[in-house]
């Protein structure tokens, strides 16, 4: 499994690729581990963050006819891109998925999806023990219990796995805020979808364009 200590161990958006999974309206009605505004929150957040750095973002649904259609938050970031459609519980058993990643030519892989027990877990073991280096985004997944979600991250933590949450990913990708083509487009993100560090942000900002008040009398 890759080393995760070290400068190089750190996400970089130029070799990140970008798996949502089953982010539905069936997986959303049975979920308990997390209230459901906020994975849906985190999951846009997070596809936004992706957009931002330009990371090839696949997007990938099971038996949707049933199951529903990916959120329209996560759509809309992009718009014309196609969602792959799976029979496969196991989304790394999926040719076309998995297609559709090694044809980024990417080698950091990250996940999120619903429920995080069997759709984030299986494909996040099996990509590990083919060497791909594997992140799971848990603040953008969920399960249908707290327990079941606790118990799928250390799973996957045994089996090598990586995790981390959205705004995480998002300052590791961005890594020094002089990168300005980048800087400005996260921190809209931030805004919208960081709640406490987006209004902080936005309270700076009043602070910093505030005229001081002279003591003059």
């Amino acid at each position: 499994m890759p080393s995760r200590n070290g400068l190089k161990s750190l996400l970089r958006p130029e070799d990140s690729v970008l798996v949502l999974i089953d982010h539905q309206p069936y997986q959303l009605a049975n979920l308990n581990s997390h209230d459901p505004h906020i994975v849906v929150n985190n999951s846009t957040a997070l596809a936004k963050a992706a957009k931002v750095f330009g990371v090839p973002t696949i997007l990938t649904s099971v038996v949707e006819d049933r199951g529903g259609h990916i959120f329209p938050q996560i759509t809309d970031v992009f718009p014309d891109q196609d969602v792959i459609d799976r029979t496969f519980i196991n989304t790394w058993e999926d040719p076309k998925v998995v297609g559709a990643v090694k044809a980024t030519g990417r080698k950091q892989l990250i996940m999120a999806g619903l429920w995080t027990e069997i759709c984030v877990a299986m494909p996040a073991i099996q990509a590990a023990g083919e060497g791909w280096d594997v992140t799971v985004i848990t603040d953008a997944s969920g399960a249908v219990s707290l327990e079941a979600h606790e118990v799928a991250i250390q799973r996957m933590i045994a089996g090598g796995v990586n995790m981390m949450t959205w705004l995480a990913l998002a300052a590791e990708w961005q890594r020094d805020w002089a990168r300005a083509e980048s800087a400005v487009a996260l921190n809209e993100v931030i805004i919208q979808h960081a709640a406490g560090s987006g209004i902080a942000y936005l309270w700076e900002q009043q602070l910093l364009n505030t005229p001081v008040r002279s003591l003059a009398a």
